[in-house]
């Protein structure tokens, strides 16, 4: 399943900034394949005094924006699941500010957070290769819009790279 696959109706306008950022090129399960060897080298390489840096007072730190990508792959990979099993029922938005502070990224380590990542990254991936391509393009509803289980997939993919893009321009 490609990127070209996807249509702009299965997924609110917001998540095409993130979207937006894939490769026209991009196989879905081959990049969440790619996209866990790219993170873990990425976040390797922060340099430890770089790790709890914040750019502003009320920005997250290098360490809290890897946790943030955990977090959200965690809900919209639940996202993808409840859709892709053809539950109608609509899914509740969240908050991710709120979600930094207990998460506690600043007090693990790196390489907790990076195995805390792989983790997750692989069971995304067992779960994408469990389900077809006409499983992936159900559509349910997701924070009071349409989103289907592949739109939620891509998303993770844009959304991690429009992260690293941002540490990139402003942390490192």
């Amino acid at each position: 399943m490609k990127i070209t696959d996807l249509d702009t109706s299965e997924y609110d306008e917001y998540y095409g900034r993130y979207i937006n950022k894939l490769s026209a090129k991009l196989i879905l399960r081959k990049g969440f394949e790619v996209g866990m060897k790219n993170i873990i080298e990425f976040f390797e390489a922060i340099p430890n005094e770089k790790e709890e840096y914040r750019y502003d007072i009320e920005k997250w730190s290098v360490k809290e924006v890897l946790q943030h990508l955990i977090d959200t792959e965690r809900i919209f990979m639940y996202r993808c699941f409840r859709i892709a099993r053809n539950d109608k029922t609509s899914l509740a938005g969240f908050d991710q500010n709120i979600y930094i502070n207990p998460s506690g990224a600043n007090q693990k380590s790196m390489s907790e957070l990076i195995s805390e990542f792989k983790a997750v990254r692989q069971s995304s991936i067992s779960f994408l290769n469990s389900i077809t391509d006409d499983q992936l393009a159900y559509v349910g509803n997701a924070n009071g819009g349409d989103m289907s289980a592949r739109a939620a997939a891509f998303t993770i993919i844009g959304h991690e790279i429009w992260h690293i893009d941002v540490i990139k321009e402003r942390y490192l």
